[in-house]
């Protein structure tokens, strides 16, 4: 899979968060420090029903579109889903978990976008 192609699977996966009124939504390029991945996708839900509903939704869109969940992490506690769709990872924490692991600056080395960057 080409950065193109993982810009649209990023870009369905935000418009699938937003689409469960998912918060402060953030995006770190990660391609030129990790072999992982390019993408990480950050986002945050207020409460357990959220925050699963965020990864159904998030599944579900990606599904639709081709896109494989090769793992997920997390879903039953849902205070951090992890969900690797291979060239995008998606986190989608509780306020309080967002605020202890803060990706964003562990990953600090890969560049933050807006969406729109994308």
């Amino acid at each position: 899979m080409d950065i193109n192609d993982s810009r649209a699977m990023a870009k369905l996966a935000i418009s699938a968060l937003e689409d469960k009124k998912a918060e402060d939504i953030r995006v770190i390029d990660i391609s030129e420090v990790s072999v992982m991945a390019d993408f990480f996708l950050i986002a945050n839900g207020s409460n357990r029903s959220q925050i699963q509903a965020m990864a159904d939704n998030v599944q579900e869109v990606l599904g639709r579109a081709g896109y494989t969940l090769r793992q997920v992490e997390g879903y039953n506690t849902a205070n951090w889903i992890l969900m690797d769709f291979g060239d995008v990872i998606v986190h989608i924490f509780d306020k309080e978990n967002r605020l202890f692991y803060n990706l964003e600056r562990i990953w600090r080395d890969g560049k933050q976008m807006d969406k729109e960057q994308l």
